[in-house]
């Protein structure tokens, strides 16, 4: 089974909820710390991170951007700017495997790029 783990700085009982529900059991998910979670992806322990943040892309994804690179990262929302969905689809078909978004974004863009993980992963 493929694995989902959510760092980021808040609200990561939130989003791991939110991630399960739009994963339909196909993914585990589990709550780590940024540092933990970054490594778990650069292992290949897992295979997506989310994380959420008060700027999307601080705290949201330092440690990702440190461990796997900045071009594995994706930067999805910022305080009053969120990517166009369009966008969105397009950082996880492009490869992206960590995804940072600000908190308040979460229900938005969380729905949307589970979908793109699904569709990918049949």
């Amino acid at each position: 089974m493929k694995k989902i783990v959510v760092g980021g700085q808040i609200d990561k009982k939130e989003v791991a909820q939110m991630i399960e529900k739009y994963a339909d059991g196909r993914f585990e998910v589990e709550v780590k710390s940024d540092l933990d979670a970054a490594m778990a992806i650069k292992s290949g322990k897992a295979d997506y991170y989310f994380g959420a943040c008060n700027t999307g892309g601080g705290g949201a994804l330092a440690m990702a951007i440190a461990l796997v690179g900045r071009s594995n990262c994706a930067t999805l929302s910022m305080p009053g700017k969120i990517m166009k969905e369009e966008e969105l689809r397009q950082q996880v078909t492009d490869g992206k495997k960590a995804f940072g978004f600000t908190a308040q974004h979460k229900e938005k863009i969380i729905p949307i790029v589970m979908d793109e993980i699904l569709k990918l992963s049949e």
